[in-house]
């Protein structure tokens, strides 16, 4: 099944919680948050019903993000139920790595095939001005056991110029002692973003020409998937990731829709309205009619955000503050990134 731009509706990312225990500056920089009505949020069977109807129109790839998805209790359950989805090729999670050292192996045991760390800096005091809190200890232990669980890891690191973007090498080389391939985001203005500015964006070229000062050529193997990130190699064979939404989209290309935990769907990163999908289900629609209404909005799907977004030239935020105090769903940590 095919949108208006010939793209399939391959991807989903799977917010199960708007809570997170940290609060970092690209994505909730302000002081007060409104959540989620906790009676609103989907539980497991809902989810599981909803992943079938996606399933069934294509969907191979699920990936679950928050807010901080181990926040939700019992994760190990949804898990399970899904990994029981045979069509699935990929079952996926992005945490922020903080309670990831406890509950790794039940993930495991619960059939997680993947795990991605958010990690910005290997300084504590960065890390607590990035993130008001300073958790880079635990973080560390979640990679840690994520390596000895999975073997490997993809570990993400919004750059933001003039905060932590002199740590490419060091991440990079961090990365090598446990087996993570590091994926550098150039800072985006989505949602919760407010602090954003073009000032403070490390673009794709920068990041190459500085590594390759660094470490020498560094050259682009063929990218064997849909995934967002462009995927380079250094001469010693370690690759690493850019994911340049903001100064090259990949919207051409793009195959994710994002279902926030209380089953706001949303056909775009940068979507200000979504479809109520929990609303359908409780009122009882069946399997066919839940999926004549995804498979009649993903065919009538053009949004292309992040080039509109790009073609403005100079720009500001995405989001003012004001909207976001009315309308929790913009936020990044409700949709998931």
């Amino acid at each position: 099944m095919l949108d208006l731009l010939n793209r399939p509706l391959k991807n989903l990312r799977l917010s199960v919680t708007d809570r997170c225990n940290l609060r970092c500056q690209y994505c909730m920089p302000e002081a007060e948050y409104v959540w989620l009505p906790r009676e609103d949020l989907l539980n497991f069977e809902e989810i599981s019903r909803l992943v079938d109807v996606f399933i069934s129109l294509g969907v191979d790839r699920v990936r679950l993000t928050g807010g901080e998805p181990l926040l939700r209790r019992d994760l190990p359950s949804l898990v399970r139920m899904l990994a029981a989805k045979p069509v699935l090729k990929d079952l996926a999670m992005t945490s922020n790595g903080i309670l990831l050292a406890d509950q790794i192996e039940a993930l495991k045991e619960a059939g997680l095939k993947r795990v991605t760390v958010s990690l910005d800096t290997l300084h504590h005091d960065r890390f607590a001005a990035l993130a008001r809190f300073d958790e880079l200890t635990r973080v560390k232990q979640g990679i840690a056991a994520a390596h000895r669980a999975f073997g490997t890891l993809k570990i993400d690191t919004v750059v933001i110029k003039g905060t932590n973007d002199d740590e490419l090498v060091p991440l990079i080389e961090y990365g090598k002692t446990v087996n993570g391939e590091v994926r550098f985001i150039e800072y985006m203005d989505v949602g919760g973003a407010t602090h954003w500015s073009w000032a403070n964006v490390l673009s794709r070229a920068e990041m190459l020409e500085r590594l390759s000062a660094h470490y020498g050529s560094v050259t682009a193997p063929a990218n064997e998937s849909s995934a967002p990130a462009d995927r380079y190699a250094l001469p010693d064979g370690t690759v690493f990731g850019i994911i340049s939404s903001t100064t090259a989209p990949f919207c051409s290309s793009c195959d994710r829709s994002r279902l926030t935990a209380d089953g706001m769907w949303y056909l775009c990163l940068y979507a200000t309205r979504g479809t109520d999908l929990r609303a359908a289900l409780r009122k009882g629609a069946s399997v066919d009619e839940l999926r004549e209404l995804v498979a009649g909005l993903w065919r009538q799907r053009d949004d292309r955000g992040a080039e509109q977004r790009l073609a403005l030239g100079d720009r500001r935020a995405f989001v003012p503050i004001k909207a976001l105090k009315q309308d929790p769903h913009l936020e990044m940590h409700t949709r998931g990134g």
